[in-house]
């Protein structure tokens, strides 16, 4: 359903140390997944009222604070309405390989937030020779 908070980031210079950090604070699991850069962190059961979540190294210009992302049908459309209504792209849309497309922006007021579309067919282009 598209509206809905689905995840949140948060970021970090050590993210290793935040995960031990956040897994003692509050109990959460926390997992590294294989290959990259990227801790998934689950905050309750599946089936119950956990919140998924993630955590990875800050971008260089990144947020210092924990990201919401909201769903959208469609990221292009999103983010040209956003813009034609005053919000600013942080971080264009990034895809996230096999699992969807993610972006970063700030509100008129310059309140962070992300937006996400899933889509497993999304990958990164081609690096430019």
């Amino acid at each position: 359903m598209t509206g809905q908070v689905t995840h949140f980031e948060i970021y970090g210079e050590d993210p290793a140390g935040l995960a031990e950090f956040y897994a003692s604070l509050f109990g959460w699991q926390i997992v590294k997944a294989p290959g990259v850069g990227y801790w998934r962190i689950q905050t309750g059961p599946k089936r119950g009222n956990g919140f998924d979540a993630g955590l990875t190294y800050r971008p260089t210009t990144g947020p210092h604070c924990w990201l919401n992302y909201v769903t959208v049908d469609s990221m292009d459309a999103a983010l040209m309405q956003a813009q034609r209504m005053g919000a600013s792209i942080v971080r264009p849309k990034t895809a996230v390989p096999r699992t969807g497309w993610c972006s970063v922006l700030q509100d008129p007021q310059g309140n962070s937030f992300a937006i996400w579309q899933a889509d497993p067919t999304a990958f990164p282009p081609p690096e430019p020779d």
